[in-house]
């Protein structure tokens, strides 16, 4: 679970090219590098392709292991997401993902329309679910986020404190997130202040009551993401997020941040 929310953010970080208000080209294309690590060890890396046309954004993206997750086992995946910009807004139509764990494979398919879930699939389907597991309602797939465009945010907004109500076509949770000042972060394309948000998990459906790390992730109080501005595009975007696991902090890092 921990690594799904580092990926979420991990995703939203190749938005950073889409403009709001400002005036933009008929056709922007950028290309984003990423590297997740476990405890200061790379565990994976990622690439995101975003492209824009007109008022429309598609952004795709792949993911590999590395490091020692790959000699234990190879994971690879690749999400895709396409939507409208709308009163400076980014509003999904439908978003995928497509991820291998071993011989494992998974395939998720949600369609939405103005935040609400209109269709979810989940491939293969879970098996009966068990007597703990909370299911996700109706009520839970409406006025929704997905986990790429719910973590931008244009310029002009107040980006924390702010509740995410995300859904992932699996699980419905919030993510809760409290101002804690500011940071210097300095990478490729980008040296100054960012925005740092703590980050609180809050599981609503889709999961298995008492699980155990499920539960772990609910108490945490030190999860962090940090968000920098992009002046091109006149937009905040997450540049690093740390949580914590029992086996050592998770980090995503963008290696490379252009407007």
């Amino acid at each position: 679970m921990a690594l799904r929310v580092g990926l979420a953010a991990l995703a939203a970080m190749s938005l950073v090219t889409v403009p709001t208000n400002a005036a933009r080209p008929a056709d922007v294309v950028h290309d984003t590098d990423y590297t997740i690590s476990l405890a200061g060890l790379p565990i994976a890396k990622a690439s995101f392709h975003t492209k824009l046309e007109d008022r429309r954004y598609t952004i795709s993206g792949t993911l590999s292991s590395a490091g020692l997750a790959d000699i234990l086992s190879s994971t690879s995946g690749r999400t895709e997401v396409s939507g409208t910009i709308e009163s400076d807004k980014l509003v999904a139509t439908d978003y995928s993902v497509r991820y291998q764990t071993g011989k494992k494979k998974r395939a998720i398919d949600i369609a939405f329309d103005k935040g609400n879930v209109t269709s979810a699939t989940l491939t293969p389907q879970r098996k009966r679910p068990p007597k703990n597991w909370v299911p996700v309602t109706k009520d839970d797939m409406r006025g929704v986020v997905d986990p790429l465009s719910g973590l931008i945010f244009p310029a002009s907004a107040k980006v924390c404190p702010k509740t995410l109500p995300v859904f992932d076509g699996e699980s419905r949770m919030d993510l809760k997130l409290s101002a804690k000042g500011t940071k210097p972060f300095k990478t490729e394309g980008f040296s100054g202040d960012v925005i740092v948000c703590g980050i609180q998990f809050v599981p609503k459906s889709g999961y298995r009551k008492g699980r155990e790390d499920v539960d772990y992730l609910r108490k945490l109080d030190s999860m962090e993401i940090w968000f920098a501005k992009s002046d091109s595009v006149q937009v905040y975007a997450p540049v690093y997020v740390r949580i914590p696991t029992k086996y050592g902090p998770v980090t995503v890092w963008a290696t490379r941040f252009k407007g």
